[in-house]
């Protein structure tokens, strides 16, 4: 009988808890059998709602008392280059939660680091498992609405993000931990990598809600041209208060697809004629994915027991940490950037 593939969690926040469920109660390959975080109380909550033993307060220490074969990093984005290239020289198989790093030296030292030591790395895009996002691709690559000319992507979240998200010091901010998915979508969807983008930002909503930190916006607007000439588009709002909603929408040469829409349910009802129709909205992200995140964890034990490459790597990974550099830049400088402006920081993918 073939032993589970074991699994070190390196945080034990939100998403954390999302994958910690599903190795736990959706993948019966793999086995989660140590528990990483630094804040004591929140180490013991995880622990004692998954039933994890083996408990630590760093990286290195889970390495050197406790034996695993992978670790699955959900920490804040600037610790994940340190976890990440920590693991790999330990010769442990890396499932890295978005944003990958805070910029292109991270991101190459990661895939140096993975490269030397021959493990495997998956980036936790969701949305490439998510079965309505599985199921568009698969009819834009049988060519259903012909060459894509423009892509329109959304992700609006319902609150503020933690403090050290809105540094972008800390965060490359919401383009990076709101947009990644977006960012990583646009590029997968439409075939091509990013030519040049153009961003506008704004903050609505801060100011209001105590949030004093230099840089922050709650609202921005990404403009994408293609190298295949297709162009795209971003909307974030973060806080938007309604919901989490994230839907996509591709106009190819022959047809339009949509991918999500507003509602979360199936469900209409009205009680009231002064009201009128009522229906379920996500409220929140693991609601909106849940099947994709045991799907994206259960690929990620497979591809350990098989060898075979995940199918959202670190490539993947880069180019959305490029894209949102970019975007960075282009709202700091008010002009568009072309994204050789970032990469030629490092090894252009």
């Amino acid at each position: 009988m073939t032993l589970p593939t074991r699994i070190c969690l390196v945080g034990a926040g939100r998403v954390a808890k999302v994958h910690a469920n599903s190795l736990v109660n959706h993948v019966p390959t793999g086995e989660l059998v140590a528990l990483v975080d630094n804040v004591p109380q929140v180490l013991k909550e995880a622990g004692d709602r998954f039933g994890i033993e083996a408990r630590f307060v760093s990286l290195e220490e889970a390495l050197s008392k406790s034996d695993f074969d992978a670790v699955v990093i959900t920490t804040p984005t600037f610790t994940h280059a340190h976890f990440a290239i920590t693991a790999a020289k330990a010769g442990k198989h890396i499932f890295l939660e978005k944003p990958m790093a805070l910029n292109m030296e991270e991101c190459d030292a990661i895939l140096q680091a993975v490269h030397e030591n021959g493990i495997l790395l998956q980036m936790g895009f969701m949305r490439r498992f998510d079965p309505e996002f599985v199921t568009a691709a698969s009819r834009i690559e049988a060519g259903e609405i012909g060459k894509p000319m423009l892509i329109k992507s959304l992700t609006h979240g319902p609150g503020l993000p933690p403090p050290w998200a809105r540094d972008l010091s800390r965060s490359n901010g919401n383009l990076a931990e709101v947009n990644s998915h977006d960012w990583d979508t646009c590029r997968w969807l439409m075939g091509s990598d990013f030519e040049r983008v153009y961003v506008e930002v704004a903050n609505f909503k801060g100011r209001a809600r105590g949030v004093e930190t230099e840089g922050f916006y709650d609202t921005s607007l990404v403009n994408i041209r293609f190298e295949s000439g297709g162009l795209g588009s971003i909307s974030c709002v973060c806080p938007c208060d309604y919901g989490y909603d994230a839907r996509v929408e591709i106009i190819g040469e022959k047809g339009i697809m949509q991918i999500g829409e507003l509602k979360g349910q199936a469900v209409v009802i009205c009680v009231d004629r002064d009201e009128g129709l009522v229906t379920p909205i996500f409220r929140t992200w693991p609601e909106r994915f849940a099947e994709a995140y045991i799907r994206e964890i259960r690929h990620f034990v497979e591809c350990i027991r098989s060898g075979k490459a995940p199918k959202v790597g670190g490539i993947d990974g880069r180019w959305a940490v490029a894209g949102v550099l970019a975007g960075t830049k282009s709202f700091q400088e008010e002009r568009p950037v072309y994204l050789n402006e970032v990469l030629e920081v490092g090894m252009k993918p």
